[in-house]
């Protein structure tokens, strides 16, 4: 890196502004990728880019968001509902565009599988910084978690864990 642009860059990031900590935790670790993985995530993800499938119908702010696969027991989505089961990781997509969730969703599945993680929680937000407050992230979420053979169930998070802004999900045994 340059001198001119090694200064700008700290220039750049200098002013220092305290972030108020919300509770909640990044995802740890590193994606390991297999090498002959990488082509499988890679089309996994321009599949997810490019599809609308599932697109339901628009979903008030406070909707609560569950879905399960046949075969998933009544047993095992009601502790999921209750927050019984662990949560191993989580995802944060509070902020980014509809193309950068998507992205970050794909890949964080993709990272969840590798590491046979069955519980995670994806916060969403409930869209109140959206245009016309509608949430869009959480909409598109509830599409892309319907399509991924990986998820078995998924429902809104207890109010503890973000409410409707938050979504368990439930995956598949590598």
């Amino acid at each position: 890196m340059k001198d001119d642009d090694l200064n700008l860059f700290r220039q750049s990031v200098s002013v220092d502004k305290q972030i108020k900590f919300d509770g909640i935790k990044p995802a740890r670790g590193k994606a390991v990728i297999k090498p002959n993985d990488a082509s499988t995530q890679e089309l996994q993800i321009i599949d997810d880019m490019f599809s609308e499938d599932f697109e339901a119908a628009s979903l008030e702010t406070g909707d609560e968001l569950h879905f399960f696969q046949p075969g998933v027991s009544k047993a095992d989505f009601r502790k999921l509902r209750k927050g019984l089961i662990k949560i191993q990781r989580e995802l944060d997509l509070h902020g980014m565009t509809v193309t950068m969730a998507r992205e970050n969703l794909a890949n964080f599945l993709f990272q969840c599988k590798f590491e046979d993680i069955r519980c995670i929680r994806i916060i969403h937000g409930k869209g109140r910084g959206s245009k016309n407050g509608q949430p869009v992230i959480k909409n598109k979420v509830n599409n892309w978690l319907r399509q991924r053979n990986e998820v078995l169930a998924f429902c809104s998070a207890r109010q503890n864990d973000g409410g409707t802004g938050a979504v368990y999900v439930l995956l598949r045994k590598a």
